[in-house]
């Protein structure tokens, strides 16, 4: 139970991320390479703060961080990094739906993918439910599909999909997540300074679009992703790909409690598909 229970915490989190930057990025509150900026920093002084509160008053924290030893990776920091960048500059070209369809159907890929590379099986099953699953995120968002005025920002989207389809791979093995992340959201800095000098000229921000940036990189980043590490190594693989085309759901159910949005019938049947291919993924046989 605590472990669906912070699954269930990591992917509200990746769906507050998407609509924080649906009000930055599409409002033009902020340029993309300020907001990743500011949401890598803010998320590895966010993670700072809280690593060093628990080390101090903690034997053993929430998180069960007691590997003191972890100090992530430059493959941890490289993956997320190039996530961060080329999701937040696709997005403000693509269409949502199509942006979320291209997305996710990246991140199915490139994890079962790579499963497949280092020797594991993917059953039938979990072929199934996956298809399932992304016919029912299809179908939520086939209203607004519409052909991309780039296909350059569908290749940016591609590769933020495949991404962070490796950086959560990589998460398997983290025995230590506060600490993991913490420590590669610090080496992400040097990579997105780079991003954020070569843009300069282009450079916008707003008051609006610094808060939603940082709320994004502290909270729904930073603490978010730490759960998502403290979840991955104890779920399978083919539950963690297929888990997240949940998030677009999630989020449209967020504008309907938020937002006042009607609950349509699209929206009934997309969320029978996409929790029914979930269910299909983690509902074994005995």
């Amino acid at each position: 139970m605590k472990t669906a229970l912070f699954f269930i915490i990591a992917l509200l989190a990746f769906a507050g991320n998407s609509i924080i930057a649906r009000y930055a990025l599409l409002d033009n509150s902020i340029d993309p390479a300020s907001f990743i900026w500011l949401r890598i920093v803010s998320g590895a002084v966010a993670l700072w703060l809280l690593l060093g509160f628990l080390r101090r008053n903690l034997r053993r924290n929430v998180l069960q961080d007691d590997a003191n030893s972890a100090r992530g990776s430059w493959w941890g920091a490289l993956t997320l990094s190039v996530y961060a960048i080329a999701f937040s500059y696709a997005y403000v070209v693509l269409e949502t739906g199509f942006g979320a369809l291209v997305l996710f159907a990246a991140v199915q890929l490139s994890m079962f993918g790579m499963n497949l590379v280092q020797g594991a099986s993917v059953k039938l099953r979990e072929w199934l439910g996956s298809a399932i699953a992304l016919i029912g995120l299809g179908y939520l968002v086939a209203p607004t599909l519409q052909l991309p005025a780039s296909w350059v920002s569908v290749v940016l989207m591609i590769t933020a999909g495949t991404a962070w389809g490796f950086y959560s791979l990589h998460g398997r093995g983290s025995a230590a997540p506060l600490s993991d992340t913490t420590y590669n959201f610090t080496r992400a800095i040097a990579v997105v300074s780079v991003v954020l000098i070569w843009f300069i000229p282009d450079l916008m921000v707003s008051t609006k679009g610094i808060l939603l940036a940082i709320l994004s990189g502290a909270v729904t980043s930073g603490l978010g992703y730490a759960v998502w590490y403290l979840v991955l190594p104890r779920i399978q693989v083919s539950t963690a790909a297929i888990g997240q085309l949940s998030v677009p759901l999630i989020a449209t159910v967020g504008g309907v409690l938020v937002a006042d949005e009607k609950i349509t019938w699209r929206l009934f049947i997309a969320a029978c598909l996409i929790i029914g291919g979930i269910l299909i993924n983690v509902v074994r046989r005995r």
